[in-house]
């Protein structure tokens, strides 16, 4: 085991080394100018935008660039200044992530909860009324878009209702259990959306998952043997069951960081997703080839951790 994840951990280098290559050359190679708002701006000389251009290291050439970017993001874990709002891009990184945690991490907690009973219960149950209910209520919540669900909720709940806060309030923070209550209604909203959406894909993989292994000859030997349904299901159908499930969840993961582009503009979270679409909309290249380049870690990592666990649900996989 020790030496199969040493051995991914250097594949792994080279991977990640050509992704950050890629994504840094089309940042730099796209069209428009990060510092097109000076260019527009007629009380900033010509003189002053060159020594903006050179103190970001503009008027260099890209390949450069990316070499002095890697280095200092191995060496110091600084991913450079934001051209947009002249602070380091790790600080604002920092600033966004407890809202993103607190909305798009809570969410999958929730949805993974969720997904893996339901879709148990449901295979188990087989075109039960359960299995019927979950499946129409699975295929509405991946059917609807997050965005038409977003705007349903705030209709009902905050306009009418007025049960919900309509904005996310960034600024509030949690000391004591009144403030811990605003901040549970004010998420209850977005999270609900995002746990809809992810929950119904979970409980499908879960529940074909289940349905593939129940027939299978190893789960009629286990009731042979005289062991209770329950048994049965815990013990040896759901330890199979789970290694595609796992796979799916542990590769949905890294989108925790990446944000919810779209729930977070609806509800205004000032999350990670807000992020990166402002600095797409700013030509803000190293905010966004900080986020695009930190995502890819985190996916390279969790298809890792994947492959570990395949190990653990699974002793007949040898690690050679």
């Amino acid at each position: 085991m020790g030496s199969y994840v040493a051995r991914r951990l250097l594949i792994a280098i080279p991977t990640l080394l050509v992704i950050s290559f890629v994504i840094f050359a089309i940042l730099a190679l796209a069209p428009g100018d990060p510092l097109a708002q000076f260019a527009a701006n007629p009380n900033v000389p010509a003189e002053v935008r060159a020594r903006i251009r050179e103190s970001f290291g503009l008027n260099q050439p890209w390949p450069i660039r990316y070499v002095k970017w890697m280095t200092s993001v191995v060496t110091e874990g600084n991913f450079g200044y934001s051209f947009a709002s002249r602070v380091p891009v790790t600080n604002l990184i920092w600033q966004r992530i407890p809202q993103t945690l607190w909305v798009v991490g809570v969410a999958y907690v929730v949805a993974v909860l969720i997904a893996i009973p339901v879709g148990i219960l449901s295979a188990v149950k087989q075109y039960s009324i359960f299995d019927q209910i979950t499946t129409t209520l699975a295929f509405m919540g991946f059917s609807v878009p997050t965005f038409f669900t977003g705007l349903l909720l705030i209709l009902t709940f905050s306009v009418k209702l007025n049960w919900f806060p309509l904005v996310y309030d960034t600024n509030l923070r949690v000391t004591d259990l009144a403030s811990f209550s605003r901040q549970i209604r004010q998420m209850a909203m977005p999270v609900t959306v995002l746990a809809l959406f992810e929950a119904a894909t979970i409980t499908r993989f879960m529940r074909a998952s289940m349905l593939d292994n129940l027939p299978l000859d190893y789960t009629r030997t286990a009731r042979a043997k005289g062991l209770s349904e329950q048994k049965v299901i815990i013990r040896h159908v759901l330890a199979n069951s789970l290694i595609p499930v796992v796979t799916l969840i542990a590769l949905g993961i890294p989108t925790i960081f990446a944000g919810a582009i779209v729930t977070e503009q609806i509800f205004r979270v000032n999350g990670l997703g807000e992020l990166l679409v402002r600095s797409i909309q700013n030509s803000d290249t190293p905010v966004v080839m900080a986020l695009t380049f930190i995502f890819a870690v985190l996916v390279v990592f969790f298809n890792l951790v994947a492959d570990v666990l395949y190990g653990i649900l699974d002793p007949r996989i040898r690690y050679s």
